[in-house]
């Protein structure tokens, strides 16, 4: 890989330079936001902390909304928590976690710009985004209406891309990038009976984040996704327990998933020790597409 990516910035196989590229000079829009990274120095205790750093995450009065905003928290980070409809206390208070709240309905037009707004009148910044609101209604392909289609593609992609579009443009004020994470899902890999308009959207998700990092990148601003597997909630078990017990017998780490395992997968991202990494989707769901179905 090395090899062939010094042959296509015009330099030969041995290295010796070409008049098209001297050996002390660079191209100019080959300068990084983050080339020779300042956080290369910081100790290693430290890499996976978050202190002062500005996160947004929207849907966050969902379960793992919720979660994600817990261990970002818990990380240091300044959490504002989007949600569509309930207050931000209520999520949180019974906990006495710190964080703002800003609601929003992601799919109006001034939506996403009113919670990246938000976060800057209460912190001065954004930092972080984590793209977590999403819908999963239950419809078969077959009978899928115009509207169950353009809702789903609303919610779950262009509300997403749209608030990367706002979050990168006030990271980029800032100057000193930032890490935007998108929440997908393993049906973005493979769909499931009456989720298929869902694993079109969270597909198209997984693309966006690679797009969007490819774009995004000479600025210093990440993007990357995480797809959780099946994630555990009060009364999981009781609603579908055919279901669940199939997951159990199918993942190699032979449980589901929780809140925390996504926000720790999101802590990871957002924090130094991923400065490198982007453009990738980081698959938390126990082992299960390892097996051939679940």
């Amino acid at each position: 890989m090395a090899e062939h990516g010094l042959q296509s910035r015009g330099m030969p196989a041995d290295d010796s330079p070409t008049h098209e590229m001297p050996a002390s000079d660079a191209p100019a829009d080959d300068v990084r936001a983050n080339d020779a990274p300042a956080n290369d120095l910081v100790p290693p205790d430290r890499l996976i902390r978050l202190d002062g750093r500005v996160i947004v995450v929207t849907g966050a009065g969902g379960g793992i909304g919720g979660g994600i905003a817990r261990r970002l928290i818990a990380a240091g980070a300044c959490v504002v928590a989007h949600t569509r409809s309930s207050p931000v206390d209520q999520l949180f208070g019974a906990d006495g976690v710190p964080t703002a709240s800003v609601q929003a309905d992601l799919t109006a037009h001034d939506g996403p710009q009113r919670v990246i707004d938000a976060a800057i009148a209460q912190h001065g910044r954004v930092d972080g985004l984590v793209n977590n609101a999403a819908v999963q209604p239950l419809v078969h392909f077959r009978e899928l209406s115009d509207d169950d289609w353009s809702e789903m593609i609303e919610v779950n992609l262009t509300a997403a891309h749209r608030l990367t579009q706002c979050a990168a443009a006030a990271m980029r004020c800032v100057g000193t990038g930032g890490s935007i994470v998108h929440i997908a899902s393993i049906e973005g890999h493979q769909p499931t009976d009456l989720h298929g308009h869902y694993a079109v959207a969270k597909a198209g998700l997984l693309m966006h984040a690679r797009a969007a990092a490819g774009a995004l990148g000479r600025e210093g601003i990440r993007v990357n996704a995480v797809s959780p597997g099946l994630i555990d909630r009060p009364g999981l078990a009781a609603d579908w327990p055919q279901g669940v017990a199939r997951w159990r017998a199918a993942a190699p780490l032979g449980r589901l998933g929780t809140a925390a395992d996504i926000g720790d997968a999101c802590v990871f991202l957002c924090s130094d020790l991923a400065r490198w990494i982007t453009g990738i989707d980081l698959v938390v769901d126990g082992g299960v597409l390892t097996r051939p179905t679940w």
